[in-house]
């Protein structure tokens, strides 16, 4: 069962100190990975869209956005996933109306949405098959910290408000591995809304893309009011989304990321929000993992993203998609 990230891991303090040997071995082991596997090239434009934390950077939306990009562009680009929090290990294609989360996790039921998306506990494997199966384009969700899928373009994702916590590696802080390394390794950074961390200053010398998540309905929730219930990375970010879209909030009540929800604590949610005269709303994300009979009961929140330089945007994947193309 995931847990929710602990305080500390926002700042350094006595215990981040007293894990940082635990942390010293977590990061040998990656970068021990690393020097180990000789990444698979598969002939086609592969681009990575990564995260150096523990979750709750804006992944996922990003993987959304240009995946919406690139279709429009006329590529026909096939989503990567290793499928968290899923049972199966594929190569498998994603059908939202055979599997649910149990079986595939609850961001490529997502994804799916927006393009054909793959879960493969083999990232080669998977990639093989999509390309067997038409893909013009790779579009891996996640996949900074695995070596295994020669990359053309890896775009890391940051949040500007928790940046990178205190800098130390899992389990002493939030990092899946040394900083420096997997900025270096990042071919872009996108810093997900207001610079509130001052990532900026650790990224000198890296193309630097600024966006924001905005309400894909904003109008649908304003003046309503809502039990809100989240279970992401941080939970946080949603309810203030939300606030920010005018819903009023009546409670909050944050879970850890890619809680699977028992029937008992949405009754009792149901309960609060039936006594006062509210309706329930969470996370697309949370949406899909909840059960059928109870996605008709709860409202999501869907955002997109909205770049502040996407002209940009659009020059770096023209490039990725030529240089990708070369090696075809």
């Amino acid at each position: 069962m995931p847990l929710r990230a602990p305080e500390f891991w926002r700042r350094d303090g006595a215990a981040s100190r007293l894990l940082s040997p635990l942390a010293a071995l977590y990061d040998a082991a990656v970068a021990a990975r690393f020097a180990r596997i000789k990444p698979a090239c598969v002939g086609f434009p592969v681009i990575c869209v990564g995260n150096l934390t523990a979750g709750g950077a804006g992944k996922t939306p990003i993987v959304l956005s240009l995946a919406k990009n690139l279709t429009g562009r006329g590529v026909k680009v096939h989503i990567l996933s290793r499928g968290y929090g899923g049972r199966m290990r594929g190569p498998l294609l994603v059908d939202p109306k055979r599997h649910d989360a149990r079986d595939v996790g609850d961001e490529p039921l997502l994804l799916a949405n927006a393009a054909p998306c793959w879960v493969s506990a083999s990232r080669p494997a998977g990639a093989r098959a999509a390309i067997a199966a038409g893909a013009q384009a790779i579009l891996m969700d996640d996949g900074l910290q695995n070596p295994s899928l020669a990359k053309d373009w890896s775009l890391l994702v940051i949040d500007g408000g928790y940046g990178l916590g205190n800098g130390r590696v899992l389990p002493a802080g939030p990092l899946r591995e040394d900083a420096a390394r997997g900025i270096a390794r990042a071919d872009a950074v996108a810093v997900m809304g207001e610079d509130e961390a001052g990532i900026a200053g650790s990224l000198a010398g890296k193309t630097v893309l600024r966006a924001r998540l905005a309400p894909a309905e904003p109008g649908k929730f304003a003046g309503r009011a809502f039990i809100a219930f989240a279970g992401i990375g941080h939970p946080e970010k949603f309810f203030r989304s939300a606030e920010e879209a005018g819903a009023r909030l009546l409670t909050r009540h944050p879970f850890a990321d890619h809680h699977r929800y028992r029937e008992s604590e949405l009754a009792a949610l149901m309960v609060r929000a039936r006594a006062a005269g509210a309706a329930l709303l969470t996370t697309e994300k949370d949406w899909v993992r909840l059960p059928l009979e109870w996605r008709v009961r709860v409202e999501s929140f869907p955002v997109n993203v909205e770049w502040r330089e996407p002209k940009e945007l659009d020059r770096l994947l023209d490039g990725v998609l030529k240089r990708g193309a070369s090696h075809g």
